[in-house]
């Protein structure tokens, strides 16, 4: 085969983006561009490496058997590009992927864990939404990804080879409620109270849902203001303009203003953490990082 570094990180950046178009934003090349690398990429491979799908662009087991090779040309490339510009780095660096509540209840303690435990790792950090870091983790932009899954925990896709996955911790859904008004000072509200509430959510798709209305709401919520940024959500419950679900893992962090409640009447909504890489042997720093993720939950 007669493939370019162009074309294999062309295929990498389709394997994360999930599509032709958003491949070529985060490149910054046109669509066709990106169109026609891939083209060349499967007339030097001789077979399909790319399946188009009505919800976009997945890879082929032939597809993701290149991509796994790509992973350690590209690596080889940046490394002698290291050795050869003198900028060899002094320190191990880890990319980690997390969910979007992440930063404020888990990221924090585990930097500070790594910070005392391990000084000479350096570990980048980037934020997505679970299917978003799986496409981030086989295209081998991050090396280690905090994930989360809802019951009954089923694989998170299904190529091969799977992912490994290991458990950090279980944590329970609650709703965050403004301090002061109709749910003040109570512990516990009932599935049903919530009907009529105004809530603070976040539009997603069915690839990639977004936590904002209780799950288990019967009936359609009243959904009146849209936000992604969990910062941004809490001020508008502590402000009064509506209740939103979250992890019972940010109370620590809850701006003044928002109380937390149970939801009673419904079965419990609780999500899982998980820290997932590529399989194979890991590198000490990937055993490192992970091992904070553990201590820290």
């Amino acid at each position: 085969m007669d493939i370019s570094s162009t074309g294999l990180r062309v295929l990498r950046q389709i394997a994360e983006s999930g599509s032709f178009t958003a491949a070529a934003a985060r490149l910054g090349y046109t669509q066709s561009a990106v169109s026609r690398q891939a083209a060349a990429l499967e007339r030097s491979a001789g077979t399909a490496l790319f399946e188009r799908r009505p919800d976009g662009v997945r890879l082929t087991a032939a597809g993701l058997t290149l991509l796994r090779h790509a992973h350690t040309v590209l690596a080889s490339l940046a490394a002698a590009e290291r050795e050869l510009t003198g900028t060899v780095p002094r320190t191990e660096r880890v990319r980690l992927g997390v969910f979007l509540s992440a930063g404020a209840a888990i990221l924090p303690s585990v930097l500070a864990h790594l910070a005392e435990a391990d000084p000479q790792l350096t570990v980048t950090t980037s934020e997505g939404t679970t299917p978003t870091l799986i496409r981030a983790l086989r295209a081998g932009s991050v090396d280690l990804g905090l994930l989360t899954s809802r019951p009954p925990h089923r694989p998170f896709d299904g190529e091969s080879p799977r992912l490994h996955v290991q458990t950090v911790m279980d944590t329970e859904l609650v709703v965050a409620v403004p301090s002061a008004g109709e749910f003040a000072g109570r512990g516990t509200v009932h599935v049903d109270e919530l009907v009529g509430a105004a809530w603070i959510a976040t539009s997603s798709l069915n690839s990639e849902p977004l936590l904002g209305a209780w799950p288990g709401l019967p009936g359609r919520p009243r959904v009146v203001h849209s936000a992604r940024d969990w910062l941004t959500k809490l001020h508008l419950v502590a402000g009064g303009f509506g209740v939103t679900t979250v992890p019972a893992r940010l109370a620590p962090v809850l701006p003044p203003g928002v109380s937390l409640v149970r939801v009673e009447g419904a079965p419990p909504e609780v999500r899982r953490v998980l820290v997932a890489r590529l399989p194979g042997r890991p590198t000490p720093a990937v055993t490192a990082v992970t091992r904070a993720i553990m201590s820290s939950a």
